[in-house]
């Protein structure tokens, strides 16, 4: 059963408490509804936004169209070999508490993705990663409904175009597509990604001997590095990671390293260096700034923050006030990770 609300609040579905307001917004639990919803004539032609988690959107304005809220849930394992299980998860499943059920039964592969906000349906869309993994090493499909027909269609990996926190989704078929559900190719038996970030340092802390890892000492590491860094929503309001890790030429990064010998960087191939945006943007002296309710955070300077009352300008001016202090400084354009509305 299909509830529309007008005049629709979203202050409380974005995980930076943005007052903004939708002329409609619904729930939409399973893919009948969702069907039923795309092919009336009443909303046919209206704008439509599509909400997850909120955890990666900035609203900047109210939304003159539906907002569709996606709470199609449900895991399933859909096929099994030797070596992997095929699990099938909706798109509007919590994406940690998906991870926290991979986990449990021992479906190895998300682990390093462990408390990210969001929901299921927002991972492909995003390719989502941490700590040296992203979600198209490990996925395999997923099924998509036709905004305009309301007609299904399934996407394999190579359809989906993924590159770094991309997909075809964000670009050539932006708005054109409604994910659905998302199926994952998991192993039996587990490949760790220990080696980014402070998770061998963490595991030793825990006590865990390189032998004896598993995938629950994996993602607890994760889960306690994330938490001793980024600030809990629900707490201030934040949606993680504002910006992407720039990727520049290796010349450009080997000059840098002549001027900031400190200067991090993660080889991506033969001529293209990746360099960690917060770095960046801490060494340009944002870490912890504050302009009235619009902030950076304390502890990570990748984290913009709404102290409370700020607005969506408020903090998109800060963000492109940080990205004219990096270039300025470095040379180096950062861009959004967050969708800005």
């Amino acid at each position: 059963m299909l509830t529309l609300q007008s005049n629709f609040s979203l202050k409380n579905y974005n995980t930076f408490g943005i007052d903004a307001t939708a002329r409609f917004g619904v729930e939409v639990h399973n893919l009948a509804d969702l069907q039923t919803l795309l092919r009336s004539e009443e909303y046919q032609e209206m704008p439509k936004l599509i909400l997850g988690g909120g955890s990666n959107v900035l609203f900047t304005k109210d939304v003159d169209g539906l907002v569709i809220l996606m709470r199609i849930d449900g895991i399933d394992v859909v096929r099994e070999s030797d070596t992997h299980y095929w699990v099938q998860a909706g798109a509007g499943v919590n994406w940690h508490q998906f991870v926290m059920y991979c986990v449990e039964n021992k479906y190895a592969g998300l682990e390093n993705l462990s408390l990210i906000p969001g929901t299921v349906g927002a991972a492909p869309m995003q390719n989502i990663g941490a700590y040296g993994v992203e979600i198209e090493q490990v996925f395999d499909s997923l099924t998509a409904l036709h905004v305009e027909s309301g007609e299904l269609r399934q996407f394999n990996h190579e359809e989906c175009r993924f590159g770094y926190r991309e997909s075809v989704f964000k670009h050539d078929l932006k708005g054109q597509y409604i994910i659905a559900s998302v199926t994952f190719r998991l192993a039996k038996q587990p490949t760790f990604h220990i080696s980014y970030g402070a998770i061998q340092d963490t595991l030793a802390e825990m006590g865990v001997s390189a032998g004896d890892i598993t995938i629950r000492d994996v993602s607890d590491a994760v889960i306690r590095i994330r938490r001793s860094k980024l600030p809990d929503p629900a707490d201030i309001g934040n949606a993680g990671s504002f910006f992407k890790n720039p990727e520049i030429p290796t010349v450009q990064y080997q000059q840098l390293k002549l001027a900031y010998p400190a200067i991090p960087g993660y080889v991506v191939s033969e001529t293209t260096t990746k360099v960690p945006a917060g770095w960046l943007i801490e060494q340009a002296g944002w870490k912890g700034y504050r302009d009235g309710d619009a902030g950076v955070h304390t502890k990570q300077a990748l984290v913009l923050v709404n102290y409370g009352g700020a607005n969506g300008h408020d903090l998109l001016s800060l963000a492109t006030r940080i990205q004219t202090s990096v270039f300025d400084k470095f040379g180096i354009t950062i861009n959004p990770e967050v969708n800005v509305i």
